[in-house]
């Protein structure tokens, strides 16, 4: 079978399925990418570029929409060079989000293609309004945020299947398009999540403190985002920190993110949201006990797992992070906001549970547990989320079609 890829960040979600499609020797998997990503055995990647860059006069409502054709035009050219040499795929398997996958019927006409249902946008009911510091969107953002679907409907139009990770992340699509979608969590490398005794943190040291290391057994607070942003509760963490730490007096927070931004809107004043909330919390917070990593290797990732003693995680209404179900599955106490995307799993995962916008609760919560002797990591049971269950089914639904 001849499978493309398609993804300007791949693997991305991508990664154990191409990885498992590409150890099958019969198979022959290319994966159309704008990164220039850690190869993976088997996968010849074709990066690919923009033919021109997006124009300063293009009408503000269509920027969004200019810059996603743009990347459907070059991907498409990307697509037609392979055709030309020879490589017609039997199955498309792409991320609709960049546009990327709105031409691939019109290259490969007799190609199926699966789409990855990430997120639709809504002007309620969702992560838009939910946070009421946030000022509610003018009329020309809500007609932003409408067209930003277009996208996700050419591309639903198209496609012979699509897949999202969770139901809730399924259920933010119109009705007619869910029943194109089948829920397939990317899954959970459960081995990788295995508890280390021996894992260790450094911390370097700066104007707070000397160098510090951090053990598994040491009062570690954990939080873990892509970037330190409202989106994932950053705010109330860092106004939760310190009520936690008076009452820990030997607790550490260890807080990886970095300071740009992925979702939502900027802090105020140009700064980024961990320099607006370190000088909102201002002289509560005790920062020799607060340590910012920025964004780390995964390998320091997974050892913070291990180290940590408490991991704490937020969400708006919006999409979930892999990092909430692997720290719950390394069998670290976890704490989370009880948000439509966390509810999902939260019982099954044996996940405390807490309003977003409670810090007291929150704090409370992390005072009990950071405060209880260490045992053994618990085991979960969720065999529905296991790695190799998700690639059975995705396999299964790619032979489907």
């Amino acid at each position: 079978m001849k499978i493309l890829f398609i993804h300007q960040n791949f693997p991305s979600q991508f990664v154990h399925l191409a990885a498992h499609l590409a150890q099958n020797k019969k198979n022959k998997i290319v994966a159309l990418t704008v990164s220039q990503p850690q190869p993976i055995s088997g996968v010849m990647l074709r990066p690919y570029t923009l033919l021109r860059p997006a124009a300063p006069e293009t009408h503000p409502l269509l920027k969004d929409q200019e810059s996603k054709i743009l990347l459907a035009e070059a991907c498409a050219a990307a697509a037609l060079q392979l055709k030309r040499e020879g490589f017609v795929p039997d199955i498309i398997i792409a991320h609709p989000g960049s546009g990327e996958a709105l031409f691939m019927k019109d290259v490969f006409p007799q190609a199926k293609l699966i789409i990855y249902c990430e997120f639709y946008y809504n002007l309620e009911g969702q992560d838009v309004g939910f946070d009421p510091e946030i000022p509610p969107l003018n009329f020309q953002q809500r007609c932003r945020l409408r067209l930003k679907n277009t996208n996700n409907l050419l591309s639903m139009e198209i496609a012979d299947a699509a897949i999202s990770p969770t139901k809730w992340q399924k259920s933010t699509y119109p009705s007619w398009a869910q029943e194109k979608i089948t829920v397939i969590h990317d899954g959970i490398d459960v081995e990788r999540l295995t508890f280390n005794p021996h894992a260790r943190i450094e911390v370097a040291a700066n104007q707070h403190h000397g160098a510090l290391s951090f053990n598994p057994g040491d009062e570690v607070l954990s939080y873990v985002a892509r970037n330190l942003e409202p989106v994932r509760g950053f705010q109330c963490l860092m106004r939760a920190l310190p009520n936690i730490l008076r009452k820990r007096t030997n607790a550490h927070a260890l807080i990886v993110g970095g300071d740009g931004l992925g979702y939502g809107h900027c802090a105020p004043n140009s700064l980024s949201w961990r320099e607006y909330l370190t000088a909102e919390v201002g002289g509560e917070l005790d920062l020799r006990r607060v340590h910012f990593l920025g964004k780390v290797p995964y390998q320091t990732y997974l050892d913070l797992l291990s180290v940590s003693k408490v991991h704490s995680y937020w969400t708006t209404p919006f999409v979930l992070s892999w990092s909430f179900l692997e720290a719950a599955f390394s069998g670290l106490p976890v704490i989370a906001s009880n948000t439509q995307p966390v509810t999902e799993f939260a019982t099954k995962l044996g996940v405390e549970t807490f309003d977003f916008f409670d810090v007291d609760a929150f704090a409370e919560k992390a005072d009990r547990l950071l405060q209880t002797k260490m045992n053994l990591r618990r085991k979960v049971n969720f065999p529905e989320l296991y790695l190799e269950n998700s690639l059975k089914q995705q396999v299964k639904l790619i032979n489907d079609i």
